[in-house]
């Protein structure tokens, strides 16, 4: 049997007041914990994502292996539809998971597909701990099931089930009873919750609250330029009425010494691996080209910058002038809040090569975590 689980992650996030599905969790979003489990479970060779118009870009961008990103419907019914259309043709088996369900299992994956196998069809799902009334009457709670995805079928049952569709069903496996389908339902894990509010979010995190911080250092220098049609660019702002400074790029000296701090924090190696000054693509490159390839390259890894701290040294220009201006730009090219971004100035009092204002110095701390 050849499976494709479809994640479903289009919804409005309207009881949660924001897209849930993009919400942060260990480093990475909601969405992304349920795709890494599938395309890691040996029982699935397809994974395909059915999100909102709006995040078609983004969640693509950090799913490029995925079968397909496509754009979801109206409701889930409809979104749910739409996937099972794209699924390739060799699949006779699709799973339909929750995007805001991050924390499935292949435990779980296995007794669906053990349920779909046997009957055609079957759910995740758990029995309820608590006492349950309805309209002040008791309900025999050993009669009541909370549903879970995955829910999958044959891929001929669901296709059929979407084609005679004459109503709406919250459920995937409603739809396909009311084709006539059997379902088994098969047991599910009380962690396999759906994040829907902000204290389900808190909760998952508090899940994967095992964190991992590191630190990295990056130091640069370059002298000043006596090319006077170069600009003065530092912190990815440009300075005017100064010196340039040289260098194969653009020789902003304070981004550079962040993107070592950056790479170096990850263990990615130095700048100059990633954008050797032998190369002629990066001449006269903005140095903002690579603050946002480092970044890149520590969300590929799953971490998060934590904050990056820069200390200038400099007797000329005056550089807290400017400096909330340079926070931004590197704050906007690393995709991260103003505040996590902190920008020092000071003089070598005159002492060195920097004293006597041959040159611009920066050191640059930062701090990762996932």
């Amino acid at each position: 049997m050849r499976v494709f689980a479809i994640i479903l992650a289009a919804g409005r996030g309207e009881r949660f007041g924001a897209d849930k599905v993009l919400q942060d969790l260990g480093g990475k979003p909601v969405w992304r914990w349920s795709y890494d489990l599938f395309r890691s479970c040996p029982q699935v060779t397809g994974v395909g994502i059915v999100c909102s118009s709006k995040n078609l870009d983004s969640i693509h961008a950090l799913a490029s292996d995925a079968d397909f990103v496509i754009e979801g419907g109206e409701n889930r019914q409809e979104s749910c539809r739409r996937g099972v259309a794209a699924v390739p043709s060799p699949f006779d088996a699709i799973l339909i998971h929750d995007g805001a369900r991050p924390f499935v299992t292949e435990e779980i994956v296995e007794r669906v597909l053990a349920g779909i196998s046997e009957v055609g069809a079957a759910a995740a799902a758990t029995s309820s701990t608590d006492t349950l009334r309805l309209d002040g009457t008791l309900i025999d709670r050993d009669h009541v099931v909370a549903m879970q995805t995955p829910q999958g079928a044959t891929r001929k049952g669901l296709a059929a089930a979407h084609g005679t569709a004459e109503q709406l069903f919250t459920d995937d496996m409603a739809l396909l009873e009311a084709n006539g389908q059997a379902v088994k339902l098969v047991e599910g894990d009380p962690a396999n919750f759906k994040i829907t509010t902000a204290y389900d979010l808190e909760r998952a995190r508090s899940m994967v609250n095992t964190m991992e911080t590191r630190t990295g250092l990056g130091y640069d220098v370059h002298k000043f330029s006596a090319d006077s049609s170069r600009p003065l660019m530092l912190g990815g702002v440009r300075f005017e009425g100064c010196p340039a400074l040289e260098g194969h790029s653009d020789a902003d000296v304070i981004i550079h010494a962040a993107v070592d701090a950056l790479l170096g924090a990850a263990a990615l190696g130095d700048i100059g691996q990633h954008f050797p000054p032998t190369d002629m693509r990066w001449k006269d490159e903005p140095s903002t080209t690579f603050l946002k390839h480092a970044s890149s390259l520590l969300v590929e890894g799953g971490w998060q910058i934590v904050n990056l701290d820069i200390a200038v040294i400099a007797e000329t220009p005056r550089i807290m002038r400017q400096a909330l201006e340079m926070r931004t730009a590197m704050a906007n090219a690393l995709g991260i809040s103003v505040d996590r971004v902190s920008v020092k100035a000071t003089t070598n009092e005159g002492l060195g090569s920097i004293g006597r204002k041959e040159g611009i110095a920066a050191y640059a701390t930062a701090t990762i975590s996932k």
